[in-house]
């Protein structure tokens, strides 16, 4: 894998200039974008509906949910593990073909191209909650309950359509682009988002015996799936960033939310996260859960992942706010 110095992978990063002429975008495929983007975003809202009269009307089966689990761990943590940990911040090394897998099964969750997800969330550590941030909540949306309502709204969705925030992958991911693996799955995008609707119609078909069975799957281990991973992601960049506790002093608005951390398989322990970006675990804390920081023990026990970062308690503890 490539070596180029990141711009957000420190602990300290320096802030960037402005735009460059790289991230001045075609019109055309700037709306072209936008479309996409509101039907992957759209539709999965839209299936909740029919999920919910499926469910009221007692005709959802254990096995559905069994299917929509069995899909949505692999995918969470593989854009938990593979597109945050492992692309955006090298929390660890792997090899080429685990290095690829973490980002088909992230690619799954249909969050947009690895590169791209990698290169605005890479923005996002360089300018976190000042301007040039792609979802800060606190930025130009005014003052009072109105402003922070638009803050949440943006941060939460809203940004995925503002594509003069959005980050040039030359500048922010340039180390994705040069590298084959990477750079390969995220030029066949469509392939991996096709085969993560496939497998729960699969799945339905192999274990409900019928065209119908593949169906219900396929809404739940589908779009219901998406829906909610979708959700749980964006929170971490809205909700993360505006309620819950602050266990380190970051010089930003980031925060831990609790409740949160076992369906975003420990992100939302955002604050620790940017604290010490770099960290393969992002639950520090004895009662933290971490789901994706226990994948990365389990693997490196397993002698797949190495150079696995961690954080001292030293370190811990020079940035620790004071009780």
């Amino acid at each position: 894998m490539a070596t180029t110095p990141l711009p957000s992978a420190t602990d300290d990063a320096a802030p960037l200039e402005g735009p460059t002429p790289e991230e001045i975008r075609d019109p055309e495929l700037v709306n072209l974008d936008r479309a996409i983007t509101a039907l992957i975003t759209a539709v999965p809202f839209l299936m909740l509906f029919v999920a919910a009269s499926q469910a009221w009307n007692h005709s959802l089966h254990v096995r559905d949910l069994l299917i929509m689990l069995a899909l949505y761990v692999p995918t969470a943590l593989g854009v938990t593990v593979g597109f945050h940990r492992l692309l955006t911040h090298r929390a660890f090394k792997t090899s080429p073909w685990l290095r690829g897998l973490l980002a088909v099964l992230g690619t799954m969750a249909v969050e947009g191209p690895v590169i791209n997800w990698v290169a605005d969330h890479r923005k996002h550590h360089v300018y976190t909650d000042r301007p040039g941030d792609p979802h800060s909540p606190h930025v130009d949306h005014g003052h009072g309950v109105g402003g922070a309502i638009r803050g949440l709204l943006h941060a939460h969705v809203g940004w995925l359509f503002i594509h003069d925030q959005r980050a040039a992958r030359e500048r922010f991911a340039r180390d994705l682009i040069e590298d084959p693996v990477v750079n390969f799955v995220d030029k066949t995008f469509i392939v991996w988002s096709l085969l993560g609707l496939a497998i729960p119609y699969g799945l339905g078909v192999l274990f409900g015996g019928s065209s119908d069975a593949g169906l219900d799957a396929l809404l739940w281990g589908g779009a219901v799936r998406i829906f909610l991973l979708h959700h749980v992601t964006y929170s971490i960049n809205s909700l993360c960033h505006f309620f819950g506790r602050r266990s380190y002093d970051t010089g930003d608005e980031s925060r831990n939310l609790a409740w949160l951390a076992p369906l975003s398989m420990g992100e939302a322990w955002h604050n620790n996260h940017h604290a010490f970006p770099t960290s393969a675990y992002h639950g520090l804390g004895r009662r933290e859960l971490d789901l994706s920081g226990l994948t990365i023990s389990a693997l490196e026990r397993a002698g797949l992942i190495w150079d696995v970062q961690r954080v001292s308690a030293e370190r811990r503890a020079a940035k620790a706010v004071a009780p």
